[in-house]
């Protein structure tokens, strides 16, 4: 006997501890479908079922080139993980990761349970913010300098425009630095990740901090006021602070970099 009706497959958006109370009835995930909890060995796999016909591996890789797909996936992806976030702490795994049936989940689960309970210990009770500083480029371009008098006189100019520019990047360098320990005093963790290209970012300005910071829930209030107060402390230079999320950064698999 055969059946026309399209395969599933098992899309896993995090592991967490057994949930107090059932996700929310409405929410949905990638391809639409509602995620679930699969439990095994007392860990929790959250789970959506998508079709194979956009999951397998060889469409996956087509769709993964296409911008546009890869960016609604990847909210859908964001949208479950930030609804656990509210009410766990879970440790989340990478977009598009899919495998046949539940089988292969709990086979997975078994074959990583150790990373799995690691990563959750020390993501027990915490959330994950991002901070960063940027360079901030002019708003308007100075007005043009009147012609030089002299080749000595270009020369002391263009020196001046040097070390101004050098001037602000030790200064923004040095803020940078103090305000990293700063906050690293009062997180589990922290990570460094390199600078953000302007091009990719589409943020104004040049990036010289791009740091995330693992911090306690209760502690979350204070920590963002503390990121808050240095705000527009120094001219030219712009603090973001994003989160809370889900600890991305301090996955057990990124712990080599984690200080």
């Amino acid at each position: 006997m055969t059946t026309d009706e399209p395969h599933e497959l098992r899309y896993v958006y995090a592991v967490c501890h057994p949930l107090g109370a059932p996700l929310q009835a409405e929410l949905t995930g990638v391809a639409g479908a509602p995620p679930r909890q699969l439990e095994h060995r007392g860990l929790v796999a959250v789970v959506g079922s998508v079709p194979e016909r956009d999951f397998a591996e060889a469409p996956l890789r087509s769709h993964l080139e296409d911008l546009d797909w890869l960016t609604e996936t990847a909210r859908a992806h964001q949208n479950v993980i930030a609804a656990l976030t509210t009410v766990t702490s879970p440790l989340p795994l990478r977009l598009a990761t899919v495998f046949r049936d539940d089988s292969g989940v709990r086979l997975m689960m078994e074959q990583e349970e150790r990373r799995f309970r690691t990563g959750l210990d020390r993501l027990a009770g915490r959330v994950e913010w991002g901070v960063k500083v940027y360079v901030e480029e002019p708003g308007t371009p100075a007005p043009a300098p009147a012609p030089a008098a002299s080749g000595r006189d270009y020369l002391r100019r263009r020196r001046a425009e040097r070390t101004a520019r050098d001037d602000t990047w030790r200064r923004a360098e040095r803020f940078a630095q103090e305000l990293h320990d700063e906050l690293s005093r009062h997180a589990a963790h922290t990570r460094i990740h390199p600078p953000q290209n302007p091009e990719l970012s589409r943020a104004s300005g040049m990036n010289v901090l791009n740091a995330a910071y693992l911090v306690e829930r209760s502690g979350a209030e204070e920590f963002v006021e503390r990121v808050d107060a240095t705000k527009g402390r120094e001219p030219d230079l712009r603090v973001e602070l994003t989160g809370p999320w889900a600890g991305y950064s301090f996955t057990a698999e990124e712990q080599e970099a984690d200080t």
